[in-house]
């Protein structure tokens, strides 16, 4: 899935060619690791953090001399990564969706509710009813929000897909508040015992001052559980620069990312749990409602070193 980076630390590991490793072979190893990164569309603050952090750990260091010089830099390297990804906190979200389940139906509260958000053309509408597949198949009631008041046919876009999924869709006319829609599809599932709301919006623009404010006003008036941001995995740098305006307006929870079953350099992943250090809790990996894979993070970076592995 990521050839992109596999090709460029299957090469880099062969750099260790000294018992102890030189400055020179680190600065090699550096120069030639940052450019692959960039051509990966790994951030630059990522590049930045990731180079200083395999500095401070190669320089010096001496490999065992019955060590495997290869194996030896790509552990390194995956350790690196690995701390990128460790920094951020796990999120259950089906676990943490049934136990609000059980606690509504005993005491009559509101449902569990999760907020999508992202710009539009990266399958955010898709992944609304894929999450509500997902919610169904844990046997959690759903109903779906269609708040996205904007774009031409996304009310019926989305009533399509629900209807496929025999779910409940609470929409109004175009042109109304998407914050009225998810407000009603809120108080829809607490008068109806519901388990979940998915609210689907309007794919902002993140330059939009006043669009990303109207989803703010979302945040404050209904309270999601949980709110995601959807990224496009072949988006490379304009998926950062998408999450860092999203996360300043709404202070998103986890991100999902979209189209990872096409070639994908794999930048994206590392740059979105660096910069905002929240988690990506599944990837999109096709157009059909079970077609999203929970995301791994032993599993992400395994992919990464296949080849030379």
């Amino acid at each position: 899935m990521f050839d992109k980076l596999k090709s460029a630390l299957s090469s880099l590991s062969k750099i260790a060619t000294h018992t102890t490793l030189s400055k020179e072979d680190i600065d090699s190893f550096l120069w030639d690791f940052e450019v692959a990164l960039i051509e990966a569309d790994v951030a630059s603050e990522v590049i930045e953090s990731l180079n200083s952090n395999l500095r401070a750990k190669l320089s010096g260091m001496k490999i065992p001399r019955s060590e495997d010089r290869e194996k030896f830099v790509r552990e390194e390297l995956k350790a690196a990564i690995r701390e990128t990804f460790s920094k951020t906190k796990t999120i259950e979200l089906i676990q943490i969706a049934k136990s609000k389940a059980s606690k509504n139906r005993k005491e009559e509260k509101g449902p569990f509710v999760i907020l999508f958000l992202g710009i539009n053309g990266v399958g955010k509408t898709t992944t609304v009813a894929k999450f509500a597949r997902l919610m169904e198949k844990n046997k959690l009631s759903v109903v779906v929000a269609a708040a996205d008041t904007h774009r031409a046919g996304a009310i019926e876009q989305l009533t399509e897909h629900a209807n496929r999924l025999k779910v409940k869709t609470i929409a109004q006319s175009y042109g109304s508040d998407p914050a009225a829609v998810s407000k009603d599809a809120q108080l829809y599932a607490q008068a109806h015992g519901t388990d979940v709301v998915i609210i689907d919006t309007a794919g902002r623009i993140q330059t939009s001052k006043n669009l990303m404010e109207e989803m703010s006003k979302i945040v404050r008036v209904v309270q999601p559980d949980i709110k995601i941001f959807v990224g496009d995995s072949l988006a490379g740098n304009d998926a950062i620069s998408q999450a860092k305006e999203f996360q300043k307006y709404t202070d998103f929870d986890a991100a999902i990312l979209t189209k990872a079953d096409a070639d994908v350099k794999g930048g994206g992943a590392l740059s979105i749990v660096f910069i905002t250090q929240r988690p990506i809790l599944y990837l999109g990996v096709g157009q059909e409602y079970d077609d999203l894979m929970p995301f791994n993070m032993e599993d992400f970076i395994t992919s990464l070193f296949e080849k030379s592995d």
